[in-house]
């Protein structure tokens, strides 16, 4: 049985309560109001419902606790030393397009070290959940990430700058060693799923560039505590910080890691 600290289980409480209602908006999609932050860049109310949910339910279980949300931005709280960061709704393209691969995303920070996490897709009633040292798991499956060893053999997920923001050539340079070196690739338009899926093993790897805070610090623990490798796209530790990342298993982060690093403009 997974670990479940009081955190946690606050977190998994207030994603299976705002699930309920992206539910209900999935079904009346055609009914939702959606305006544009950016060229490609949708928000709905059902994001904005999601996102209050949240922040009602956490708060209430957790007073004091600081926020920082996709669409309201930092919310300061009298508690200093824990962060909730959330995606109410990370894949809203999907989701407003009728497709059902978008989750909830909400990570605990304490004192600048992420300890908690959960990702959860309501629409097929999959919980992903973390805790610091206590691993990761699927429902009540404990996970790991894949065991693959070779490139040719690995399937491996990605992100495409969104129309409007900048980074597509240096996407496609990147991307075609990864093509010529692996059994595929994949983009499903969902950062915390994609990141979710490599702990499970269903993803070899994920990279992207460009991600926000609240995009990835929950998958962050997922792969951690599922026995994988997280860097920045240099290497380094700073991917919650910098929004560029690469996860995979210790065999094969080195070789993907080369590969992205000597592409024109790695």
């Amino acid at each position: 049985m997974p670990y479940l600290s009081p955190a946690l289980n606050v977190m998994t409480t207030a994603a299976r309560k705002a699930g309920r209602g992206l539910i209900r908006d999935f079904g009346e999609i055609e009914n939702l109001q959606v305006s544009l932050k950016g060229p490609a860049d949708f928000v709905s109310t059902a994001d904005e419902r999601t996102e209050r949910i949240l922040v009602q339910e956490l708060s209430k279980a957790r007073p004091g606790y600081s926020f920082l949300v996709e669409e309201t931005g930092v919310i300061e709280g009298r508690d200093k030393t824990h962060r909730f960061i959330i995606d109410p709704l990370d894949g809203t393209t999907n989701f407003l397009h009728g497709i059902p691969h978008f989750a909830i995303s909400i990570a605990l920070e304490r004192e600048g070290v992420l300890v908690s996490a959960v990702v959860y897709n309501p629409i097929i009633d999959e919980l992903f959940t973390a805790e610091r040292s206590h691993g990761a798991y699927l429902n009540n499956k404990r996970l790991r990430v894949a065991a693959r060893k070779s490139l040719n053999e690995s399937l491996i997920a990605t992100g495409i700058p969104f129309r409007g923001r900048g980074g597509h050539e240096q996407f496609r340079e990147e991307l075609a060693p990864i093509m010529a070196s692996t059994a595929g690739v994949r983009r499903f338009g969902s950062a915390a799923l994609d990141l979710a899926w490599v702990a499970a093993g269903r993803f070899d790897a994920f990279w992207e560039r460009g991600l926000a805070p609240w995009d990835v610090a929950a998958g962050i623990l997922l792969v951690r505590e599922a026995g994988g490798v997280v860097s920045d796209l240099a290497g380094g530790e700073r991917a919650l910080e910098s929004g560029d990342i690469l996860v995979a298993n210790d065999t094969l982060h080195p070789h993907l890691l080369k590969l992205l690093r000597t592409s024109p403009r790695g």
